[in-house]
């Protein structure tokens, strides 16, 4: 065999531990944040907290002119507020471009891949995280620079850790990041379920010691929506063997009592009667109960059918009167026990304010996400040049983390605040009529105008929320596809959304409008979307098809 000697070029993208910390800070959500922010205060003693400052907002303003109307002309026509002036409130792009030059001249994102760089520059009129001496390079450092710069690098080596160069930092000082909103385990409290809370009011019943424990058999048979899983008589054989001479008609009596419980209608084995155990709380004296009760004993399928010319043929009562009887059947809970909550409730906290001031969208983050931090000036003085003993040692090491630290909360501020400008840039439509005039947007779009990858604008826009007029959505929320119209534009997703819960929403309950028929309207207004995409977006809106939604 003859041998050969080839030679081959090739690259590969190694990520420094600043930038998996920047990429990992970026990806955080408000909450996640706040706890990586409270544990990095507990472990690394040169990181504070500057008490009694008053945090300036970072900000992006719009100023206000004439501009191009062709991009969603046709959006505005369909939106609800069309009409209303809007020549004056936005700028052109090259405007917008202007307003954001600040970012364009930072070095913070060099790298090819996630746009983040690992040079020491974060330039920009971001102001939350404080002056220069925030990065240990200010004039509070002046006189101490000459001590402990010279001797720690700007940048760690390539494909490392901070433990391969410097020793773990063990638990620091406590800070003073302590309040109310830190206290996690408390919005993460396990809340009770269906079953607790029967088992409370049973250990309040007085019965006796048979009867209790015929109650909890059948409690442990109830499913989260409050129905049975399991019938009373396989709940009879199943007792049969723990208790003696038991009879069907002792479970039953138990069933009746657990199901005046809170909620009511619980236990039931079947609609039907837990229909008919909360007909009975009513008044004997409601108008047309007894009309109802034999709806929902007997004609409980045909109502579900919406077959309402059977259902008056069968219980002989006019057009008026049923439209009342099923009006008192629809009050009630088919699912009782999804009154008692089970779930975690997910608290959430807007990364941005948008607002309109003067004409003008004004652009902000939220001063209350993160603590202003800075280098502890005195332990930083604390550092010696050319000194190896283990405390000095400490010291530079939690001093470079730190220096790190703040940097990529910066970056990540930055960032944050680019995107989210680029998107009100974007969605000026739907700020000002809401959500008919959303404008279809992709993360390419976004990643083009502000020089990222990708990657990085998912990143940026997962588990991140934007306060505007119209509500508090994901940023997310802005990205959507797209459908062509007839006069050349697109039209969203979220639009088309918005358009068919308008057109639902406005329809005759006695003809409600089918698939077909809300795609021919579309069609008019020359938004062209074949008929099972308007089945996809009506299930997504969770609105029942045409023929459950008509009534009387």
């Amino acid at each position: 065999m003859k041998q050969s000697l080839q030679l081959k070029l090739g690259q590969q993208l190694t990520m420094t531990p600043q930038l998996q910390q920047a990429i990992r800070l970026l990806q955080l959500s408000t909450l996640d944040l706040q706890q990586e922010i409270q544990e990095a205060l507990d472990s690394n003693p040169m990181l504070e907290v500057e008490e009694g400052y008053d945090s300036p907002s970072s900000s992006t303003e719009y100023e206000g002119s004439e501009q191009d109307q062709t991009d969603y002309t046709r959006q505005l026509e369909i939106a609800a507020e069309a009409g209303t002036d809007h020549g004056t409130d936005f700028t052109a792009s090259e405007n917008f471009s202007s307003a954001t030059d600040n970012y364009s001249e930072s070095n913070s994102y060099n790298d090819s891949s996630d746009s983040f760089g690992e040079s020491e520059s974060f330039s920009g009129d971001t102001e939350s995280f404080g002056d220069s001496d925030v990065y240990g390079e200010g004039d509070s450092f002046s006189a101490d620079s000459g001590d402990w710069s010279d001797s720690i690098p700007s940048d760690l080596p390539v494909d490392t850790s901070w433990d391969d160069v410097y020793q773990a930092s063990s638990s620091g000082s406590s800070s003073n990041y302590d309040n109310e909103d830190s206290d996690f385990e408390s919005r993460r409290a396990a809340t009770d379920s269906l079953y607790d809370h029967l088992m409370w009011q049973l250990n309040l019943t007085p019965m006796s010691d048979r009867d209790r424990i015929l109650a909890m058999a059948i409690i442990d048979a109830v499913e989260p929506s409050g129905m049975l899983s399991i019938s009373i008589e396989e709940i009879f054989e199943g007792m049969g063997s723990d208790l003696e001479e038991l009879e069907l008609d002792e479970v039953v009596a138990v069933q009746k009592l657990l199901q005046q419980f809170d909620p009511c209608g619980v236990c039931s084995q079947n609609l039907s009667e837990c229909l008919l155990v909360q007909l009975q709380q009513f008044d004997p004296k409601t108008p047309l109960l007894d009309s109802a009760k034999l709806i929902v004993k007997q004609y409980l399928p045909v109502l579900g059918s919406r077959d309402y010319r059977q259902l008056m043929r069968r219980t002989k009562l006019k057009e008026a009167e049923l439209s009342q009887a099923v009006a008192l059947i629809q009050s009630l809970n088919p699912r009782p026990g999804d009154m008692i909550a089970t779930g975690d409730t997910e608290y959430v906290v807007p990364d941005v304010f948008v607002e309109k001031r003067d004409g003008r969208w004004i652009v902000e983050l939220n001063p209350d996400i993160a603590p202003r931090l800075r280098i502890n000036a005195d332990y930083a003085s604390m550092v010696k040049r050319a000194d190896s003993s283990s405390d000095n040692t400490f010291l530079k090491d939690n001093l470079q983390e730190a220096r790190w630290f703040l940097k990529s909360l910066q970056s990540r501020n930055e960032t944050l605040l680019k995107v989210a400008s680029c998107i009100v840039e974007k969605q000026r439509g739907f700020l000002d009529y809401g959500p008919e005039a959303m404008k279809p947007l992709v993360l390419h779009d976004i990643a083009e105008i502000v020089e990222m990858h990708e990657s990085t604008i998912s990143r940026v826009t997962t588990q991140k929320y934007m306060h505007t007029p119209q509500g508090i959505f994901e940023l997310k929320y802005f990205f959507s596809s797209h459908v062509s119209t007839d006069s050349g534009g697109e039209c969203s997703s979220t639009a088309i959304r918005a358009i068919i819960k308008k057109l639902v929403s406005a329809e005759n309950p006695k003809k409600p409008l089918s698939d077909s028929k809300i795609t021919d309207l579309l069609a008019e207004q020359g938004i062209q979307v074949a008929r099972r995409t308007i089945a996809k977006y009506r299930e997504s809106l969770n609105i029942p098809p045409s023929n459950e939604r008509k009534t009387i």
